[in-house]
């Protein structure tokens, strides 16, 4: 007689409900070394932007009794809590659609759908397990907070606000990543429309905020409605101080302000709304009709007839046709052929259809956001002479700049995934095995890159001409400005194949890649924003905020040369953040060639330091290498 079977324990309430998917990231995410990383460099890097606006206040004498000690730890608090909601809301978008998009690239998503898993096991389990390191980030964040409290001028409320907000607001864009990578095919199709959207989330609440839409709207004032709206302007209104008596803890959860309550309530909706959308559909989305097989298995360098009209042997016999010096020809349909470059990669990436055609979805995305920002460069260069700066930028650098940035992240999105895409199909390691050489592999993917997102550049420069037109600015102002521009956009493709081929993972490629490009403009803009705040005596703040470029520099060497050392790698990481600092200040200071010469020469030497070596030898995180001739 068989003994009976041991009780089973008890399943924990996230097994219940979530499912196994976020209860295996939650017992194996601490076992990596970055799971405690994420929360020091978070409250590390707060720490040294506090102690930065410290420095600059006691070293200019400032400080003055408890009354200025009171205006440090509030203007202090106003400096990091944007900061953290940005970077808490960006990387939670961007980290659940990379996610989510890598299962589908590795097509595991497909088997993750056979299995007996609800759909709400399924897309709640994914979309916490991708935001684990952004929660417990938060988590670590709540006490550098409250011990921000003790300089005075903060209140309980204005912290439970803060955290209540950058909370929902993170939630809410990670659910739209999330939605928007289940229901798209490609990776970089759910990036981008993640960031088109989420600019465009942005956009609509300080649109409402300077009351373009009306100074009233239902009933409410443009500032309520925006604090309902955008996280940013909710922020806004949470960190206003309500005078009197401080409550005691219990009496600040119960006295919460409406308005960013309001705010949280809107994102926490939202997110549940997309939710239940992702549910509903998940299995409708997938497998989409670019992943049905279609007379065979397909990989990444396959797709249906409508899509690519070249297939791997295709593909294969096209490489070796051009190694031997022979005419390449694939075939579309019977009786068609069609003649192949002599770099069949680029071929590929330009005649064909190699990111889907619903990468046209994208592109009137970003069409309708450049005209919005057209829309308000026209506006701002009419009425020039009646603006003011605020915070020392220009209204017009203020329209200018979100848009030029959103170009250069989606080139750099595009870029890191046309390889780490190769990689999750397994096609990238028969690329490698085959005659291919470095400079094709690489200048074929690079030239792809700006292909494809050739309206993503040429817009943004033909801006530069209608500055010229409508005399915002002079020709040579303009020209150093695309100038500029022009090696940025170069500088953000060699940046993703650069991640793409250090990192074997691709949530890992894409948040280096992106986050780089994130922390050279975000964090460089925000130290900045602390020295213009604290002080107007610059010989004070410039130790300080060296200290911070140079750590960030540190760590820009860890996250790109750390695998790959090299001294060219070395010099670049350590002067980017600096010249970024210089190229800003150069520009905001009226003086477009010392900002022209400062891009070029730095961000020019970066990207020759990352293609370089690629060309010369590709050496990709699997192990693998290309055959050279």
């Amino acid at each position: 007689m068989s003994a009976p079977s041991a009780p089973s324990a008890p399943l924990p309430f996230s097994a219940l409900f979530i499912g196994p998917l976020f209860t295996r990231e939650a017992l194996t995410a601490p076992r990596r070394v970055q799971h405690f990383a994420v929360r020091v460099l978070a409250v590390a890097a707060l720490l040294g932007l506090t102690l930065t606006a410290w420095q600059v206040i006691v070293g200019s004498g400032s400080l003055e009794g408890p009354g200025e000690l009171s205006r440090f730890g509030a203007v202090a608090f106003r400096l990091v809590t944007p900061l953290a909601l940005t970077v808490a809301v960006l990387f939670s978008a961007l980290l659940s659609a990379a996610a989510v998009s890598q299962e589908k690239s590795r097509g595991t998503l497909i088997l993750l759908l056979l299995t007996d898993l609800r759909n709400h096991e399924l897309v709640l389990g994914r979309l916490l397990a991708s935001l684990l390191s952004v929660l417990v980030a938060m988590i670590a964040v709540t006490p550098y907070y409250l011990m921000l409290t003790l300089f005075g001028g903060i209140d309980l409320r204005q912290v439970l606000g803060a955290v209540a907000v950058t909370a929902a607001g993170s939630f809410a864009a990670g659910s739209l990543g999330s939605t928007l990578a289940l229901w798209r095919e490609k990776t970089f199709q759910a990036l981008a429309l993640t960031a088109a959207v989420l600019f465009l989330w942005i956009a609509m609440g300080e649109a409402i905020a300077a009351g373009v839409f009306g100074r009233e709207l239902v009933g409410s004032s443009a500032a309520q409605v925006a604090a309902i709206v955008s996280p940013w302007q909710a922020l806004q209104a949470a960190l206003t101080p309500r005078f009197g008596e401080a409550p005691p803890i219990a009496g600040a959860i119960a006295t919460v302000t409406p308005d960013w309550a309001a705010g949280a309530a809107f994102s926490v909706g939202l997110g549940l709304l997309l939710n239940v959308l992702a549910i509903a559909l998940v299995r409708v989305w997938n497998p989409s009709r670019e992943a049905r097989p279609m007379g065979g298995p397909q990989t990444a360098t396959q797709s249906t007839e409508a899509e690519a009209p070249s297939s791997p042997s295709a593909d294969a016999d096209a490489v070796v046709r051009r190694a031997r010096g022979q005419s390449a020809e694939v075939h579309r349909v019977a009786g068609q052929r069609r003649e192949v470059w002599d770099n069949p990669v680029l071929w590929r990436e330009v005649r064909t259809w190699a990111y889907g055609k619903k990468v046209l979805a994208v592109k009137a995305a970003y069409f309708v956001i450049f005209c919005l920002a057209a829309a308000a460069v026209a506006r701002t260069a009419d009425a020039e002479s009646t603006l003011s700066a605020v915070e020392g930028v220009h209204p017009l650098t203020m329209a200018i700049a979100p848009v030029a940035v959103l170009s250069l992240v989606l080139v750099n999105a595009l870029a890191v995934t046309s390889l780490t895409g190769e990689r999750d199909a397994k096609s990238l390691d028969l690329l490698l095995a085959s005659e291919l050489t470095a400079p094709e592999l690489i200048l074929g993917k690079l030239g792809g890159a700006l292909w494809n997102t050739r309206e993503m550049i040429l817009l943004p420069l033909g801006l530069c001409g209608y500055l010229v037109y409508a005399g915002a600015t002079t020709g040579w102002e303009s020209l150093l400005l695309a100038i500029g521009f022009t090696v940025l956009t170069g500088f953000a493709g060699v940046l993703g194949l650069h991640c793409g081929i250090i990192y074997a993972s691709s949530r890992k490629a894409i948040a280096v890649s992106v986050g780089t490009l994130l922390f050279l403009f975000l964090g460089v803009s925000t130290c900045m924003r602390v020295m213009l705040a604290l002080s107007g005596s610059f010989e004070y703040q410039l130790p300080p905020f060296l200290g911070a470029v140079f750590g960030g520099g540190v760590a820009l060497y860890a996250a790109l040369a750390w695998r790959n050392p090299s001294t060219a790698m070395g010099i670049a990481c350590l002067l980017a953040p600096l010249a970024t600092f210089y190229a800003i200040v150069s520009f905001l200071d009226a003086k477009p060639s010392l900002a022209a010469i400062a891009t070029v020469l730095t961000f020019g030497f970066g990207t020759a330091a990352m293609l370089v070596p690629a060309l010369s030898e590709l050496d990709v995180a699997s192990g693998s290498g290309s055959r050279d001739g």
